[in-house]
């Protein structure tokens, strides 16, 4: 596979604040890479530095075989970015905000037009081209977003948060755009996210970033296998009581959130009556009990004992970094 993007030691400090902590890891072209990780964690930092929208304080990367420092404009050239927030002009219709973003671009104004009716069909907004976003729906803007962020041929494409506040229906329609991307553009494509089951479905690999590192990597059916066997849930008013209870060979972790605890067992089914039991006999309340499989939720809470929540960064700031960059 060729490489796409390859990340050495990337550190970022703001004075004594380690934001992003020397990272390393390499995606492959055509690659959808997940970014994981709870508020503060580096997500949006190690995509900035990638964007060459922050310098890093050291370490070294290259995007397209391009240095992010060396050769930022070349990086500029061979990315697309869809910020969290929404940074289309609400003024212009969808054909003016494409065309704005190719002079931005200094694409040609035949190269343009064409573009522009292409992207808008492979997103399904041809029939609203001469309509005025304020117009659109949530759904409608993030798809002109992600056609405006390839209007110029990005081998790499940066999504944030890419579904955020989207009805589930609107979301899967995404989902299959994003899909299509990569499996039939060959785009790689980074990803954050707070939704697991976005990443679940769409990403090759994952990489959790807790405190400024990544404390793991692996496709998200291995890193699932790492939590093993089954997940109980059982819901209680005192589930600090529940792990004591639970003193068998059999279960693994036991780890409370909030008022349940997340047990891990192998062979749940064969072992559910007798956790019944010992919940029981140590008089320790049930209100519910459930047996699923792993699921990347798990596989958060485990690596990083937090549930997952939403990025506070602005992406509208980002996207004014970004631009005035565009122009420099």
């Amino acid at each position: 596979m060729t490489e796409a993007i390859r990340v050495e030691g990337l550190t970022k400090r703001f004075g004594e604040l380690v934001a992003v902590d020397d990272v390393s890891f390499e995606i492959d072209q055509g690659e959808v890479f997940g970014l994981l990780g709870p508020n503060g964690a580096g997500k949006t930092t190690t995509i900035s530095m990638l964007a060459t929208l922050l310098r890093p304080t050291s370490g070294s990367a290259t995007v397209d075989g391009r240095d992010i420092e060396r050769d930022q404009d070349g990086v500029r050239h061979s990315i697309g970015i869809v910020f969290q927030d929404q940074s289309l002009d609400e003024e212009l219709t969808a054909a003016e905000n494409m065309d704005l973003h190719g002079r931005l671009y200094r694409i040609p104004s035949e190269t343009r037009r064409t573009r522009t009716a292409e992207l808008l069909d492979l997103v399904g907004l041809s029939e609203r081209k001469d309509d005025v976003v304020k117009t659109f729906s949530g759904g409608m803007r993030r798809r002109l977003e992600i056609a405006r962020g390839l209007l110029h041929h990005p081998a790499v494409l940066f999504l944030d948060e890419p579904t955020l506040g989207l009805d589930p229906q609107t979301r899967n329609l995404l989902w299959e755009y994003i899909a299509n991307l990569a499996r039939e553009k060959g785009i790689t494509i980074i990803l954050t996210t707070h939704y697991m089951e976005e990443a679940d479905r769409l990403c090759n690999r994952v990489a959790i970033i807790d405190h400024g590192r990544i404390i793991a990597l692996d496709t998200p059916e291995r890193l699932k296998d790492r939590v093993g066997g089954d997940v109980v849930i059982v819901r209680s008013s005192s589930p600090e009581l529940i792990a004591p209870a639970l003193d068998e060979p059999w279960i693994g972790r036991v780890e409370i959130h909030g008022g349940e605890a997340t047990i891990s067992v192998q062979q749940a089914e064969k072992h559910l009556s007798a956790i019944v039991t010992r919940l029981v006999e140590r008089q320790v309340p049930v209100e519910s009990i459930a047996i699923r499989k792993p699921t990347l939720e798990d596989v958060f809470l485990y690596f990083t004992g937090k549930a997952i929540r939403e990025e506070e960064a602005s992406g509208t700031d980002q996207m004014r970094m970004f631009m005035r960059a565009r122009r420099r």
